[in-house]
């Protein structure tokens, strides 16, 4: 049965993938992005089953228009595609505190803004699907994206607390936590920046280096995320948390892996905190 999609930050990238992908299967969309130019193709291709419409996702009252618009339109909204988003990689010291703000303001608050605005109509309905496009990095974190791993790590406990809150009403809530995919996020999350710091570059220096040479070669296809992502919008039961892409999981395995051995080897320090434990033992040796 066709569905009614609304997608964020769908003029490139991810986002264009997944709305070529919802018209294909014969879905109605309404595309937003902060600039529609690139959409209107789709517009002649899909006539009154596609709508595009300008959208700043900070800005909680065009978010409400825009559900409002889907509704209007098209009757229903059965998914929401939080995707608008972008990434900033320097060192959180040489991060001005505007910049931190904006980002987490779009890439957060963004997911907050229009979430709230599209829960009544789902919850009036008792159906619908919020798809959080997350990243694993809301569950690790590397050097010199402080913002945007505050961030996704945001969205991912938000999405994973709401989903318990809408399950009894048939709305359904997953983050997917894609490792790198081959758009140009990456190349303008590192393009036009200062020289790192030289106390930085031990670190955050060797992370930079480590993504550029990345660029071109990411191994996740966005495509197929669309892909994955239809078949989702159909389950009747999906998880808070998808990783994706082979990388995805092998970087969670890995880091997983090293907090449950950290864990363990700093027990008695943890547990020492309970009444009646006894003694402060030591901490661990480096």
């Amino acid at each position: 049965m066709s569905k009614v999609w609304l997608v964020t930050g769908s003029a490139s990238g991810l986002g264009r993938d997944i709305v070529e992908a919802a018209c294909a299967a014969g879905h109605k969309v309404l595309a937003t992005a902060r600039n529609t130019g690139p959409l209107t193709e789709l517009c002649a291709e899909y006539g009154e089953h596609f709508l595009t419409t300008h959208l700043d996702v900070t800005n909680e009252a065009q978010a409400q228009d825009a559900v409002a618009m889907a509704v209007e339109h098209f009757g229903r909204l059965d998914v929401l595609v939080n995707n608008a988003g972008y990434g900033d990689v320097r060192p959180f010291e040489e991060t001005s505190s505007a910049d931190f703000k904006t980002l987490v303001d779009t890439v957060f608050y963004g997911v907050v803004n229009l979430t709230r605005a599209a829960l009544p109509t789902m919850r009036t309905q008792r159906s619908g699907t919020i798809m959080q496009i997350s990243s694993v990095g809301g569950r690790l974190a590397t050097a010199g994206s402080a913002s945007y791993h505050a961030a996704k790590w945001a969205v991912s406990g938000f999405t994973e607390s709401l989903a318990q809150e809408t399950a009894p009403f048939g709305v359904k809530v997953v983050a997917l936590e894609p490792a790198a995919i081959r758009t140009k996020w990456g190349t303008r999350a590192t393009q036009q920046r200062p020289a790192v710091m030289q106390d930085y570059e031990p670190s955050v220096g060797a992370a930079i280096k480590s993504m550029e040479g990345l660029w071109g070669n990411e191994p996740i296809d966005p495509a197929r995320i669309a892909q994955i992502m239809l078949r989702l919008a159909e389950a009747e039961h999906i998880p808070a948390h998808l990783l994706i892409g082979s990388s995805a999981r092998d970087y969670y395995a890995m880091v997983e892996g090293h907090r449950a051995n950290e864990a363990e080897r700093w027990r008695e320090v943890s547990i020492s905190a309970d009444f009646n434990a006894g003694p402060i033992p030591p901490v661990p040796a480096a």
